[in-house]
């Protein structure tokens, strides 16, 4: 994915990161709705996403449809990225996952598993995650937590990529940290951005309320 910025550099060598857009799921919650089309001032939520990845210095982008899948791929289309079809995105996530995994061309220092319903997620919150991988003295999978909810995305590094790709091990669940704490970094932050995300309609009303913004459903 070409970016016109290089960013979370610091006095840490440049790393090559990959990302994996989740934007498959069908909003069941919110009668089916497929939420990475909801706009934001005007902007569909997945094209703010790749812009912020782009802005975080991201190599390459994976994006993986399911729902609605003819839409998305409308709004994707004009950015440099690879997508792929999950038929079974009704399944769960995890498939979801694992095809946007398998579907990186290159070999990268790490990955973004990114869910595409985060409406505050920007190049700054990519980069400080970016900056809490480089600095972690263990684990494999970097994890925000904000006052202990957990957050997303999450960074993986080349051991949990191959981890996921080689076995059943699924280090993208919620449960992650009881199931597989030795693979975990968690990183605290106060970054309220990365457990702010549209599940409900009740989500989107209290995020206008809160933030003043404009939210739209998908046409």
């Amino acid at each position: 994915m070409g970016c016109m910025l290089k960013r979370g550099g610091g006095l840490y060598p440049r790393l090559h990161i990959g990302a994996v857009l989740l934007a498959a799921g069908e909003g069941r919650r919110m009668g089916g709705v497929a939420k990475p089309l909801i706009r934001l001032q005007g902007v569909p939520l997945i094209s703010r996403k790749l812009v912020a990845l782009s802005g975080a210095g991201v190599d390459e982008v994976v994006v993986v449809t399911g729902y609605a899948s003819d839409e998305v791929e409308q709004q994707v289309q004009v950015f440099p990225v690879t997508v792929v079809h999950n038929p079974s995105h009704a399944e769960g996530q995890e498939g979801s996952v694992r095809l946007g995994l398998a579907a990186l061309s290159g070999e990268f220092d790490a990955v973004f598993v990114m869910p595409s319903d985060q409406p505050l997620v920007e190049s700054d919150d990519l980069v400080e995650l970016i900056g809490a991988f480089k600095k972690r003295a263990a684990g494999h999978v970097v994890v925000p937590f904000v006052n202990g909810q957990r957050g997303n995305p999450i960074l993986l590094d080349e051991t949990a990529l191959a981890e996921i790709l080689t076995s059943e091990t699924n280090l993208a669940c919620r449960h992650l940290i009881d199931n597989n704490p030795e693979f975990v970094h968690v990183h605290d932050t106060g970054n309220t951005h990365f457990i702010t995300d549209l599940d409900t309609l009740g989500d989107m009303q209290v995020f206008a309320e809160r933030t003043g913004w404009r939210l739209e459903m998908p046409a």
